[in-house]
């Protein structure tokens, strides 16, 4: 199989597609868009449908319904220049249509999308591997392969601790980016035992990317520790708004601030579960807020994943937010976290978790009796549609309790809820729906850094070799879009992604872009970045990232000159 070697990283021939690239990659996605509206102008009215179809899908009812007409009669109804209809069968165009004529319909332009798609994925996808801008996209790739190291950061101020180590505020040199830094001290790692654990985390998050779960930017190792870079979440945990938040001596959020808190980590789930992967700790304390007031899932280390028609077993979680199917240690997929989620949106409207009393004294075997048999309390601090989602959520048997009966699919139901009838999921999911609650930048929301405890020094415990295998499947450095997100957010990708010009101001390829085409098998001697060139020591081992980097030929001809109009 033909691979494109960069750095350390390896993509397979078949990750060089349409999908991966444009769909999967933010920096392969936008240089496509370049590509297309530069050097092929007949290309980019499909891009530009694309666009107008999402911004149709996320606009608010009033005006959703007009704009998606004017999408569809610009796009879809006529044959001047701006139509896509030479790639859209007819048939589709009037399915299209009649879902238009019923006002209202979400999704009108679904399977136009796909046709576009499946289009550009053809002959103008092939023209853009050929191009200035695919090999670009493999420079933005080496870059990104680089190796991540505590030079990497700045530290700052302590946030808080995990489970290993503490959670340090930290900020990329290079871009300005800040992150969270949470600390995995190998010793204490190895003293309990919690190598599988903090291992399947670190390959969970990597896989994840929503704005409703933390998600992980880069993983690398020190002398004494491992790292996970993290986005950074300053407005605190939703248990010290719960409790620390309100006027006098009541607690809790009020139901609207509680909705939309639901709703995000409804989404959050969401994005899990499609992934097969159940949380299990689903609580207050490990929803967080941003400094727009967002939320995000965070602390996977309890998560699992859910075999493809199969089940998980395991007594694990929080005590007062663990499911009865998890107490009595017996099979499950995706339900505990259903009832996980009652209790978060019980605690947030009442003030107080549904089976134990914030500092009762309580034993726990007391807690999971009252979590399995005593069914919650409802205050006035409920609405009707409020306790009615609860008393659902919290359902003692898996078959009766929402969302539980949908597999993967699950979110759809509690979603579906009378509680979120007002809520417009399409602008939520986009993030395009401002937060009731703005914490102040100046504020900390969180125990004073003086009272968080300090850990204490592991003794007893030697690293040696063979702990070296484990910390090499841990530190792989960058995550692909969270990278290409920072590149683009914080300006660098503008400031960098400059081409030449020829003498008659066309643009063209820059020194950096000038590559050689190689045999598959990896030659150490042949064809690599001039940018990645340096006069190495015979005598050394070349490093890994600056070996040369073979381009399969056929991505190495010339373009064909556009098509005259």
């Amino acid at each position: 199989m033909t691979l494109l070697w960069i750095g350390n990283l390896v993509i397979h021939i078949t990750d060089v597609n349409y999908e991966y690239i444009v769909d999967q990659q933010p920096i392969g996605k936008l240089l496509f868009r370049q590509f297309c509206e530069r050097n092929r102008p007949h290309y980019h009215k499909y891009n530009s449908f694309l666009d107008a179809a999402e911004r149709s899908e996320v606009e608010v009812d009033e005006v959703r319904v007009a704009l998606t007409a004017e999408v569809f009669g610009r796009y879809l109804k006529t044959e001047d220049k701006d139509a896509v209809t030479d790639v859209v069968p007819a048939n589709v165009i009037d399915d299209a249509s009649a879902l238009l004529l019923e006002g209202g319909a979400r999704d009108i332009f679904g399977e136009c999308i796909r046709c576009v798609k499946n289009f550009l994925a053809g002959t103008p996808f092939a023209e853009f591997e050929r191009s200035m801008y695919f090999h670009r996209y493999l420079q933005w790739k080496w870059l990104e392969a680089q190796p991540i190291t505590q030079n990497t950061f700045r530290m700052y101020r302590v946030l808080g601790k995990g489970g290993f180590g503490e959670v340090c505020a930290c900020q990329v040199r290079a871009t300005g980016k800040m992150y969270a830094c949470k600390k995995l001290e190998k010793k204490r790692i190895k003293k309990r035992k919690g190598e599988a654990m903090v291992l399947i985390e670190k390959q969970i998050l990597q896989r994840i990317n929503s704005r409703f779960v933390v998600n992980l930017a880069y993983a690398y190792e020190t002398k004494d520790a491992l790292c996970l870079v993290l986005t950074i979440m300053n407005g605190g945990d939703l248990k010290f708004h719960i409790y620390n938040m309100c006027a006098g001596a009541e607690t809790g959020l009020g139901l609207e601030r509680a909705r939309f808190y639901a709703a995000q980590v409804a989404c959050g789930l969401e994005h899990l579960h499609k992934m097969a992967i159940v949380y299990r700790d689903c609580k207050p304390e490990n929803i967080l807020l941003d400094d727009a007031g967002h939320v995000r899932i965070s602390d996977l280390g309890l998560a699992v994943d859910v075999p493809e028609g199969g089940s998980v077993r395991g007594r694990v979680g929080t005590v007062g937010y663990m499911a009865p199917e998890v107490i009595d240690n017996e099979r499950y997929t995706y339900s505990p976290d259903w009832f996980s989620f009652g209790c978060l949106v019980y605690e947030m409207i009442e003030g107080r978790a549904p089976f134990r009393a914030r500092k009762e004294k309580v034993k726990r075997e007391e807690v999971d009796r009252r979590v399995k048999h005593e069914p919650e309390k409802y205050s006035s601090k409920f609405s009707d549609c409020a306790r009615s989602l609860c008393s659902a959520l919290l359902a003692k048997t898996p078959a009766s309790r929402l969302g539980s009966n949908a597999g993967k699919r699950g979110a759809g139901q509690v979603k579906a809820h009378r509680f979120f009838v007002r809520l417009n999921w399409a602008r939520l999911e986009a993030g395009m729906v401002d937060a009731p609650f703005v914490p102040d930048p100046h504020a900390v929301y969180a125990k004073d850094v003086l009272d968080i405890e300090q850990f204490s020094t592991v003794k007893g415990v030697n690293l040696d070799a063979g702990d070296d295998t484990f910390y090499g499947k841990f530190s792989t450095g960058s995550v692909s879009i969270p990278w290409q997100t920072e590149m683009l957010e914080t300006g660098c990708f503008t400031e960098l992604n400059v081409f030449s010009s020829d003498d008659t101001g066309t643009e063209c390829r820059s020194s950096d872009l000038q590559l050689e085409a190689t045999l598959e098998t990896v030659q150490d001697d042949k064809g690599c970045f001039v940018f990645a060139r340096k006069v190495l020591c015979p005598k050394k081992k070349v490093p890994q990232r600056l070996r040369p980097v073979p381009i399969p030929e056929h991505l190495l001809q010339p373009s064909s000159p556009p098509p005259q109009s």
